[in-house]
């Protein structure tokens, strides 16, 4: 049984140098292998029984093509084929089709460093921001305090998976961006240290994979990238048999925004009969607040939104005009 101190170690450890392993007893071992693409024909890397956990050792969302002494230029020399690789699948005894995969998200061992960029075409304010992007992350990996975003603020962290699910139940291979029915790229800030995941099962095995940690992220994700950060992930499984689940939901350990929310919030918002619209104007509305109240580049107020602010639905029943609220946290500048 995993205890609540291992918990905490296994959270505390950096792994820049050695990244030894995260415990010697509590998991069977590490997965290593990576995939690009959900397919249900793939061989497992691993085979475990319902109530095992394993380790995953993840790769950020470039597949490594961006590291910690890129530049812009690499940002736009990227292999679009090679982002997101997950790491997996692991092949779960006895899941079948119409089972829960239950995933508890055990433990994190950061890297201490990411990465967060503007990639032209992606993004909310893609017609915005037409220039690549790149900002590098130094973040202490042992105590996860607030990371500089150069000279202009601390960004609170909490690490997470952006990508974690199962393959579909279609042959052939399916693409890692776009989240699906059951999980995937679903970017859930909250599914986090602690967190339960309940996963439909649609082929034998479930063949589950996960990939795109991240360090930090407001939801929303808005300029498409947070805190892209490798890591180590510690994960339980579990099956809960022939029980009907249309789409993924999850619960989280205690409170979700207790690292954004001492200071207060400024907030914006975009209303009108479109929510995409709204959104993009809630978010505009910000970096143009943010660049008046703090002399930061447009840019640089894009990605910042994007890592630690929040997109809220706050109004989706007046007709004809819904009302979507950017909440950002004050905390980061003070």
């Amino acid at each position: 049984m995993i205890r609540l101190a291992q918990l905490r170690r296994f959270r505390t450890m950096a792994i820049n140098k050695a990244r030894p392993p995260m415990t010697t007893t509590a998991h069977r071992h590490t997965i290593h292998h990576r995939h690009h693409g959900w397919d249900r024909s793939l061989a497992p890397a691993a085979r475990i029984s319902a109530g095992e956990s394993l380790e995953f050792d993840v790769v950020d969302a470039s597949g490594g093509q961006l590291g910690q002494a890129s530049t812009v230029d690499d940002v736009g020399r990227m292999d679009f084929g090679k982002i997101n690789p997950v790491t997996g699948p692991v092949y779960v005894e006895g899941a079948e089709p119409g089972d829960i995969l239950k995933v508890t998200l055990l433990a994190f061992e950061p890297s201490g460093w990411g990465w967060t960029a503007n990639i032209p075409g992606f993004g909310l304010l893609a017609e915005d921001f037409k220039e690549p992007a790149l900002h590098l992350w130094q973040y202490d990996a042992g105590t996860l305090s607030p990371a500089l975003f150069g000279r202009w603020g601390k960004v609170p962290l909490k690490p997470f998976t952006g990508t974690i699910g199962l393959a579909l139940a279609e042959p052939g291979l399916h693409s890692i961006v776009p989240p699906r029915r059951v999980g995937g790229n679903m970017d859930v800030r909250d599914l986090s240290l602690g967190a339960e995941l309940f996963l439909p099962v649609e082929v034998p095995g479930a063949l589950f994979s996960v990939g795109d940690t991240h360090a930090a992220q407001g939801d929303g994700e808005v300029c498409g990238t947070a805190i892209e950060s490798p890591m180590r992930v510690a994960l339980k499984f579990d099956l809960i048999k022939q029980t009907p689940l249309s789409f993924p939901r999850f619960r989280t350990s205690g409170p979700v925004t207790r690292h954004l929310d001492a200071k207060g919030y400024e907030v914006t918002t975009g209303i009108g009969p479109d929510l995409m619209q709204a959104a993009r104007a809630s978010v505009r509305s910000m970096v143009e607040h943010l660049c008046r109240t703090q002399g930061m580049p447009a840019i640089d107020a894009y990605l910042l939104c994007s890592v630690c602010g929040d997109l809220r639905i706050s109004e989706i029943v007046d007709v004809p005009n819904w009302t979507v609220a950017f909440y950002f946290p004050r905390i980061v500048f003070e």
